[in-house]
């Protein structure tokens, strides 16, 4: 499940992070309203954590931004515990549920996971991401063409989940490099380990008669592309 949690508080957002990853999902972080807005403009996540008091802006109105948008991401209100009105202004607005502040991470996961199954209730495996002759199991962090085990890295899983999720859009090295990597890549002289990454991915995958779905966009990146596109 990819995942994307907005809280002005880093430790918090941190620790969140950490342990959803641990547990599987792929998550993006960010403390701001505009990094948010700028996030799900641009990127598809089936679900958006969403914090309420914000030092740019208010949670509520990013809502109401996934909803005009027509934005298909479920959205989890994290709010302070004596807010009652902002979770009553929330779950009329369209979220999907809310965590009262402090809350357990173990509780946070189960949310998600009921989440998920609500949206997709013909779904017989949560943790299984497909496309096409693809398949990714964010539990065991295995991936398959046609049935058959696909030996990558975890890197390289991580890279061909951020694809799958992202298809069709034209992903920057920079963005690639920042979502393996982090804000480490700040101290790199080049990008080049993304065009290596890429390589091996689609060695790999050919290695198992799979698709080369991705398309090199000169100039810009790489996109992930469906049939025909």
């Amino acid at each position: 499940m990819t995942v994307l949690v907005l809280e002005d508080n880093q430790r918090l957002g941190a620790s969140i992070e950490d342990f959803l990853v641990r547990e599987g999902y792929i998550c993006d972080v960010v403390d701001t309203y505009l990094r948010a807005r700028d996030k799900l403009l641009s990127v598809d996540y089936d679900c958006v954590l969403l914090d309420i008091m914000l030092p740019d802006g208010n949670g509520l109105d990013l809502l109401k931004l996934i909803k005009q948008e027509n934005i298909q991401s479920a959205v989890l209100i994290i709010s302070a515990k004596e807010a009652l009105d902002d979770k009553i202004r929330g779950l009329e607005g369209g979220a999907d549920d809310y965590i009262t502040k402090p809350f357990h991470l173990s509780e946070l996961h189960a949310r998600l996971r009921a989440i998920y199954r609500r949206k997709n209730p013909m779904a017989t495996n949560a943790n299984v991401v497909s496309f096409n002759e693809i398949n990714l199991n964010t539990d065991t962090l295995q991936a398959f063409i046609n049935g058959e085990l696909l030996d990558i890295t975890r890197k390289e899983f991580d890279l061909l989940m951020y694809f799958i999720v992202n298809k069709n859009r034209v992903l920057s090295k920079q963005a690639i490099a920042t979502h393996l990597w982090g804000d480490y890549t700040d101290n790199l002289d080049n990008l080049d380990f993304v065009y290596q990454h890429v390589k091996n991915l689609r060695r790999k995958i050919s290695q198992l008669n799979g698709t080369d779905y991705i398309d090199t966009v000169y100039g810009l990146g790489y996109r992930f592309k469906e049939a025909g596109v």
